[in-house]
């Protein structure tokens, strides 16, 4: 696994096909941050891939990277995992906003679930 550290917090890549994202505490997450999680993306990941969103810590989005975010059309699904309600209510809210992209997200109260629940998407989605 090797991590990458960029403005907003760290990407690690569990697979060729699925990183684990991790947005550092307090980080307004921004249009500017979103171009730069998407290239990373883009440049390091095979594709379709899939995202593991890891909700350790408390940040916002302005509300054009809500627009933006995960808009890739390389992005195979996402999963968030949550560690309260807040966080899962704040991502269901997420989830809502429109964008061009509809997304493939579920929601998980732990890591190694939602971890196996991104691998069998991967699978499936080569059996297609």
């Amino acid at each position: 696994m090797i991590t990458h550290k960029l403005s907003f917090g760290e990407i690690t890549l569990l697979q060729e096909d699925i990183a684990e994202v991790i947005v550092n505490d307090r980080v307004e997450f921004n249009l500017e941050m979103v171009a730069e999680y998407h290239e990373f993306l883009i440049n390091k990941m095979k594709c379709l891939f899939s995202l593991l969103i890891n909700k350790l810590n408390s940040y916002t989005y302005t509300f054009e990277a809500q627009q933006h975010l995960a808009t890739l059309t390389d992005i195979n699904a996402m999963a968030v995992v949550s560690y309260s309600n807040i966080t899962e209510l704040t991502t269901k809210s997420l989830i809502q906003v429109p964008r061009e992209i509809n997304w493939k997200i579920k929601i998980f109260n732990e890591r190694e679930v939602a971890l196996q629940w991104l691998q069998d998407q991967q699978q499936l989605r080569l059996m297609e």
